[in-house]
């Protein structure tokens, strides 16, 4: 398998997230042959409410944060979204973040870890809406935690060992998928050149 780069996109920005510790626990446990992941902090960019007077799928980024954005997204060949579940969806922040570049997601693999009451299932749910017409293939593989039981005391994150499997599981096919896409991207690569 040809070397693949996975970002590991935490999604919420809020103060007092937990999505920050999720991120570093998915890094720090997410392997693979020729694969590498690195972990993209929503809260580092600082992107405003999508503010581009033209669609993302014409492809021409008015403001430097977004070609800074598109730049970042363009590097990578699949996604892991760390999501918490908010009002029975995913944060604005993560939704405005995949609106304001396209062709920069497409013919790329991704896998969701959410979490929240229920495991996030419902802003797994609807990110998985989001990422379809994004052209985003999602793997079949979840990891949902659950704020009762893989954090003591609501405070401190500590998984279940049976996380860890889901985790590789999701891993796996994130990786196979995403190198099964690659020629994929490539040939949109020589397309708009």
């Amino acid at each position: 398998m040809s070397h693949l780069r996975i970002g590991i996109i935490v999604g919420s920005t809020r103060p007092g997230r937990k999505g920050l510790a999720v991120g570093e626990w998915v890094k720090a446990n997410a392997k693979a042959d020729g694969v590498e992941f690195e972990l993209v902090d929503l809260a580092d960019y600082a992107l405003p409410i999508l503010d581009e007077a033209l669609p993302a799928g014409m492809g021409q980024y008015q403001h430097a944060h977004t070609r800074a954005w598109a730049n970042r997204i363009d590097e990578f060949d699949g996604y892991i979204f760390v999501t918490p579940e908010y009002n029975h969806s995913l944060p604005g922040s993560l939704k405005n973040a995949l609106d304001f570049v396209a062709a920069e997601w497409h013919n790329k693999a991704a896998g969701i870890v959410s979490y929240g009451s229920m495991g996030g299932v419902r802003a797994n749910e609807h990110l998985r809406q989001i990422l379809a017409e994004l052209e985003i293939a999602d793997v079949r593989q979840n990891v949902m935690l659950s704020i009762f039981t893989d954090w003591k005391n609501f405070s401190e994150f500590a998984p279940a060992d049976l996380h860890l499997e889901e985790l590789q599981k999701q891993v796996d096919q994130i990786a196979a998928w995403a190198g099964a896409l690659k020629p994929l991207r490539a040939e949109d690569e020589s397309l708009a050149a």
